[in-house]
């Protein structure tokens, strides 16, 4: 995962709610520099007009006053408009105003006005303005720099137009989320929903409220999860019912065999038989039931392991035992218990001595290790043999099985939202690990609220 891809928000509701904002801003940005655009052309003829206007006016006061007056006519300008009026020298230091998009359409305007030959600065011997030079009576000798306040050329900022704009843009944002946040509760739902029957479970039918879409969406998938819900129904009857009319022939046969086949290695094959087909039988129940009702209750791990490999290693060969520091944690019992008989007749019948069995939590996990020494798996062939009714060419032994053990270790590990890894043991062998969170409190788990509530 690059850099990239973990900065970029994951979930539906944020990556909407930024797109959404992006426009808006975007939108809010382009609008102000289209305003920018729009009243910049105006205020700058304005302020040309403003220029004509004093210049023209203080040409025509100039001209009209007596000589002896007009001293005093400019000190008035100058006090009362901020308007000031200098003789143009050849010395004068110069410098330009700004070539910019404003000061060009003013220099335009200005100069339709008053003349081709009317020079512009930005300062005059260092006081800086608006400096405009005209001359009285048109005449080339007796020309003047006129300068207005620089004050004329700002554009004061609408600080309170920005303080309601700034309201609007978070009007417009929360609208937005509100609207994204109902758009992507209802998918919310949907995703816990689907999260639930892919664990095996049947959960609430989702509301099917808000757009016809969504409508749609929440009514197809209320659909398949009853339709799934009576597939398994209809599936474990008929497997019971098989179970049922299978076993009661086969007892049968059984009890015939030990009393009417006197040869003793002939009737111990035909009981051996019979076992196996029932042991069969009993995989394929196990693998169609599933442990979906049972809920999960605070359980001891290390007891639950300890007593199921001890019993089943009264009978058989024994399996080492080796219990870590394991706190209590939310359990299913019984598919637990199912799943630590499959690892364990697995590890007996594909493996070889000696098996342990190792208990140790890692990261806020409980990790089960089933380790034998037998010939392994491939491990190209690791996620292949979790499937169902899947065994591999060349058997680890000739010893026969339906290929569902894995499976349906698998089906309890995914139940506890956990899951089998099986990796290559050193010196050869095979580790079957059962990798499931801890949980310590059962408050924690969804399905045990319900059942206390």
């Amino acid at each position: 995962m690059t850099l990239l891809d973990k900065l970029v928000p994951r979930t539906l509701l944020v990556r909407t709610f930024l797109l959404v904002s992006l426009l808006i801003f975007v939108c809010v940005a382009s609008w102000l520099t289209l305003y920018a655009l729009a009243e910049r052309e105006p205020r700058a003829r304005q302020l040309a007009q403003l220029a004509v206007s004093v210049v023209n006016l203080t040409n025509a006061a100039l001209v009209a006053a007596d000589p002896d007056k007009r001293l005093n006519l400019l000190r008035d300008l100058a006090e009362s408009e901020g308007v000031r009026l200098y003789p143009a020298e050849p010395t004068d230091r110069v410098k330009a105003l700004p070539d910019t998009f404003f000061f060009r359409t003013m220099f335009e305007t200005v100069r339709s006005e008053l003349g081709p030959t009317t020079r512009f600065a930005g300062s005059v011997n260092g006081q800086r303005g608006i400096w405009v030079s005209f001359s009285i009576d048109d005449s080339d000798e007796d020309i003047y720099w006129l300068m207005l306040p620089g004050d004329h050329a700002k554009n004061d900022y609408p600080w309170h137009w920005l303080s309601w704009g700034s309201v609007s843009l978070a009007l417009a944002l929360l609208v937005a989320w509100l609207i994204v946040s109902r758009v992507t509760r209802p998918l919310r739902a949907l995703v816990d929903a689907a999260r639930e029957v892919g664990r095996g479970r049947h959960p609430e039918p989702i509301s099917e409220r808000g757009a016809v879409e969504l409508q749609q969406l929440a009514e197809a998938f209320n659909r398949m999860s009853r339709d799934l819900k009576r597939i398994e129904t209809e599936r474990s009857g008929v497997l019971a019912g098989i179970s049922h009319d299978l076993r009661t022939p086969l007892a049968r046969l059984r009890l015939e065999a030990e009393l009417s086949i006197h040869d003793g290695s002939a009737r111990q094959a035909v009981i051996d038989d019979i076992e196996q087909l029932d042991t069969i039988i009993a995989q394929f129940l196990d693998y169609a039931r599933g442990d979906s009702q049972e809920h999960a209750v605070l359980t001891d791990v290390n007891a639950l392991v300890d007593q199921t490999i001890g019993a089943m290693s009264r009978s058989k060969p024994t399996a080492q035992i080796t219990l870590g520091e394991v706190p209590a944690s939310m359990i299913r019992p019984r598919a637990l218990v199912r799943a630590l008989v499959n690892l364990l007749e697995n590890a007996r019948k594909y493996g070889s001595e000696p098996i342990a069995v190792e208990t140790r939590v890692d990261h806020g996990e409980v990790l089960i290790d089933f380790l034998d020494r037998g010939p392994g798996i491939p491990e190209t062939e690791f996620e292949r043999v979790k499937r169902p009714f899947t065994r591999l060419e060349n058997a680890r032994t000739d010893a026969g099985g339906t290929g569902l053990g894995l499976a349906i270790v698998e089906r309890i590990a995914r139940l506890h939202e956990g899951k089998l890894e099986l990796l290559t043991r050193d010196g050869g062998g095979l580790i079957a690990r059962l990798r499931l969170p801890l949980v310590l409190a059962a408050q924690n788990d969804p399905e045990n609220k319900k059942a206390s509530s």
